[in-house]
């Protein structure tokens, strides 16, 4: 799942996006005061970290379709770990096979940290944000663990000095998406960094092989977020790993649980890439509003559109249906600027900046208006979704459950 999220107004994006401007990035904080303040992690496959539910009233869990072992506890064994841990896992550092994606505005450093905490890979969001805060963020997640992570960079937008920050720093891992990867992978290996970049087709994925990649992540189009192609997980993933075979592939889209985790492990995939069930980590900034949409939804809720373009044109998503999308369709889908409430201010955040209808940004702490008609970006896994959990926890039951499928 791949979504942009900044503090840049629809201009602002438009003329970065182009090369236009230079302009210093200033987010809401993370203070959303329904979440209950977090421990530090431990290990992660010992005892369980404490629940963080909103302490406003959700959804009933019985509105949403529960699997049988949903209310039991599973613990992770080492050597269970051992069982899990794929060639990747080794290459990459990590010690289970389930990678969070680059959620936009939805990345803090706490959640990579308790992603890379709990032996997954951690990843940062870093293309609409200036150098500096880039550098502050890398140091921050290295403040708060010792073990790896991964950038992710959009190749539609200019990020060379972004990309240059990156690996002054050492990141091990970048990731990249949606453009041409080539003079990336060359100035990674360089600075000895592994290279992940996200395709949604064979030929794409070919293409990025022979450009000097190292490791595909086949994004099927159930995924949130921004989506590459139009081929479904399952049929894309097998497709990816006979046509690039002995590159390592990561499957994303519609992974939220450890049966997503088992089954594209059977097809070949080396790791799972997981956005939509981290919308709801308690150290996600997701708005509750946001969160509580998510638990909701079903998996039919999840449109592929190409609605909330402001800032990222022409670019395909998924998000859940709202009141702004219901309005677009019932309009027979208009092109900008003569949709539904075109220009209309819905949000505002504590720092003054507004926000308005059809803009490529989520519900994020801080904000007030019509939140629920701002993009809420998820993808069809939204239907496995039914709580707010330490990333901690969300990783060590993935991989519980995935290995004891594995087992059977």
């Amino acid at each position: 799942m791949t979504h942009r999220g900044s503090g840049l107004s629809a201009s602002q994006r438009t003329g970065l996006r182009a090369g236009l401007v230079d302009v210093a990035l200033t987010r809401a904080p993370f203070h959303d005061t329904a979440l209950t303040v977090r421990e530090p992690r431990t290990d992660p496959f010992g005892a369980l970290l404490r629940s963080c539910a909103p302490t406003t009233p959700g959804v009933p869990v019985a509105e949403k379709l529960r699997s049988p072992s949903d209310s039991e506890t599973e613990t992770l064994e080492e050597g269970d770990v051992t069982a899990l841990t794929t060639p990747l896992c080794r290459q990459l550092g990590i010690e289970v096979p389930v990678v969070q994606a680059p959620i936009g505005s939805a990345v803090t450093t706490d959640l990579v940290a308790a992603v890379a905490e709990a032996g997954g890979l951690g990843t940062l969001a870093l293309t609409w944000v200036t150098a500096d805060e880039a550098v502050r963020r890398i140091r921050e997640v290295r403040r708060l663990t010792p073990k790896p992570f991964a950038v992710n960079l959009v190749l539609d937008f200019p990020v060379d000095e972004l990309l240059d920050a990156c690996l002054a720093e050492g990141v091990p891992i970048i990731s990249t998406f949606w453009g041409d990867p080539s003079a990336v992978a060359e100035r990674a290996h360089s600075a000895g960094a592994v290279h992940l970049h996200t395709v949604g087709s064979v030929t794409e994925a070919e293409r990025a092989v022979a450009a000097g990649v190292d490791v595909i992540v086949a994004q099927g189009c159930e995924a949130g977020g921004h989506v590459r192609g139009e081929i479904a997980t399952m049929a894309l993933v097998p497709a990816v790993v006979d046509a690039v075979h002995p590159v390592p592939v990561i499957a994303a889209g519609g992974i939220a649980d450890g049966r997503g985790l088992a089954a594209v492990l059977a097809l070949g995939a080396q790791a799972g890439w997981l956005g939509t069930r981290f919308l709801t980590a308690c150290e996600a900034d997701t708005h509750e509003v946001y969160r509580q949409a998510v638990i909701r939804a079903a998996p039919q809720d999840a449109v592929h559109t190409r609605c909330f373009d402001g800032g990222w044109p022409n670019a395909p998503h998924r998000a859940l249906r709202n009141s702004t999308l219901s309005a677009w369709e019932a309009a027979g889908r208009p092109a900008a600027p003569n949709r539904p409430g075109e220009g209309a201010v819905l949000a505002g955040s504590a720092d003054g900046r507004a926000w308005s209808r059809y803009e490529d940004m989520v519900p994020v702490p801080g904000m007030s208006g019509d939140l629920e008609a701002l993009a809420l970006y998820a993808g069809q896994s939204a239907g496995l979704v039914h709580d707010v959990a330490p990333a901690g926890r969300i990783v060590a039951d993935i991989a519980a459950r995935a290995a004891a499928l594995r087992s059977v």
